[in-house]
């Protein structure tokens, strides 16, 4: 018996089967086809469960589970009515969560936001909310705790490294370069005689 046949004869014995064990001994119907709105509404809100997402990243997810535009935008905005999804909450929310655990500087924030879909006007406006001091004790931090891995090297070798570290967590290249010269010119095997 072929693979078709096998799965069509499995189908048509779960459905006797089924048959034989509802009270009137009828066949059940077929379920109609699910509301595309209630859809939509589930695929947003397990999103929003599992973490906050962006306006974007849930558009992009109903787009992939095929919803129409129409409806996801009715969905969203609803959502949006109701504070379930605010871009503006989203980007400061962002912003300090990465500035504490990763260290990140406004650059770095600015391009992972960016990403994420969220406008410019709002990014500007969560970015504000960075103190350069801060950003700059930040950058000495992490600076810090990267030189206890790099004893013994050529001074050289640890700048480009430290700076190629900063780099990518976003710090421009002045502030990078001052703390750098800072931490290292503090390092008694790189204390001038």
């Amino acid at each position: 018996m072929a693979a078709a046949d096998r799965l069509s004869a499995a189908r048509d014995a779960l459905a006797e089967a089924e048959a034989a064990a509802s009270p009137s001994g009828l066949r059940p119907t077929r379920e109609a086809e699910p509301d595309p709105h209630s859809v939509a509404r589930r695929i947003v809100l397990r999103q929003l469960a599992m973490g906050p997402r962006t306006r974007r990243q849930l558009e992009d997810k109903l787009r992939e589970r095929g919803c129409e535009p129409d409806v996801a935008a009715r969905v969203l905005d609803r959502m949006g009515e109701v504070g379930l999804v605010d871009d503006e909450a989203y980007a400061e929310m962002f912003v300090r969560s990465r500035q504490e655990t990763k260290g990140l500087a406004a650059g770095a924030l600015r391009h992972e936001l960016r990403h994420k879909g969220v406008a410019d006007d709002i990014v500007d406006a969560a970015l504000e909310e960075i103190d350069p001091e801060r950003e700059r004790e930040q950058a000495r931090a992490l600076v810090a705790r990267r030189l206890r891995t790099m004893r013994g090297l050529d001074r050289e070798v640890q700048t480009r490294r430290l700076a190629g570290f900063l780099a990518r967590k976003g710090y421009g290249p002045g502030v990078a370069l001052q703390v750098i010269r800072d931490a290292l010119d503090g390092l008694p095997e790189h204390a001038r005689d």
